[in-house]
């Protein structure tokens, strides 16, 4: 009953916060980018102090010396919703890649929009999807942004996972950029469409850098999804747990 109580008081902070921020940078449009990008890291350090607060979830950051000095492309296992605020205060100023929907979502989506620059795709419309990522990705990283992807496409419950999306090995591959793969357990205290919101520590894990030169984009998702899946057989219990059952 004390979890739930917290996990509806964490809810609350973070979706009253969210409203705020969002509300307040629509309303500072006009301000520099710099300036609009610090505000967003106040807000995702917020909710990792909210997370810790309220419900005990303590996060911390291991691989930083892995991140390379030049943009590159972020791949990030997409499991919870803690790791799409967090991962914002890993890495410098990051784009997104979204489903289009997203931007249109009323104050939320425009802030997003605003903010992070996003690549908007139909996530139907699979080649232009891709021709997209590679065309709009390389402009970002040549104007010196990071571009964040979730791979998989959507949150997948611990132990699981599906084939990687190609665009962002494709992306890496045209615009000649390492991908740094991102692995982590948030899913363990944070599960995918979970109310209820666990005690315990995250463990965000960043991989050394994978180069995408000289191999098709396939191959190169395969060394990527392999690197991030066996780290989170090592870090993640709930990942443990399926794959004995399994």
């Amino acid at each position: 009953m004390m979890l739930r109580l917290r996990s509806a008081a964490f809810l609350g902070f973070c979706f009253g916060s969210v409203c705020l921020y969002s509300t307040a940078l629509l309303l500072i449009f006009w301000a520099p980018q710099d300036f609009l990008w610090r505000f967003v890291l106040s807000y995702a350090r917020l909710a990792m102090w909210a997370g810790e607060f309220f419900c005990g979830m303590k996060i911390v950051v291991e691989g930083r010396e892995h991140l390379p000095d030049e943009p590159s492309v972020v791949m990030i296992k997409h499991s919870s919703t803690l790791e799409t605020y967090t991962h914002v205060t890993l890495f410098p100023r990051t784009c997104w890649v979204i489903k289009r929907e997203t931007i249109f979502m009323p104050f939320f989506g425009w802030a997003i929009w605003l903010v992070f620059r996003p690549i908007a795709i139909r996530r139907n419309s699979r080649g232009a999807a891709v021709k997209q990522v590679i065309r709009q990705g390389t402009e970002r990283l040549a104007e010196g942004l990071w571009v964040t992807i979730f791979p998989e496409g959507t949150r997948m419950p611990p132990g699981e996972t599906r084939r990687y999306g190609v665009s962002g090995a494709a992306l890496a591959q045209e615009a000649g950029v390492p991908i740094v793969p991102v692995a982590h357990n948030a899913a363990d205290v944070w599960g995918r469409r979970e109310f209820t919101k666990r005690p315990g520590t995250v463990r965000f894990c960043i991989g050394p850098p994978i180069s995408a030169a000289g191999r098709p984009p396939r191959e190169t998702n395969l060394l990527v999804q392999d690197w991030i899946e066996n780290k989170m057989t090592e870090i993640s219990s709930g990942y443990r747990r399926k794959r004995r059952a399994s």
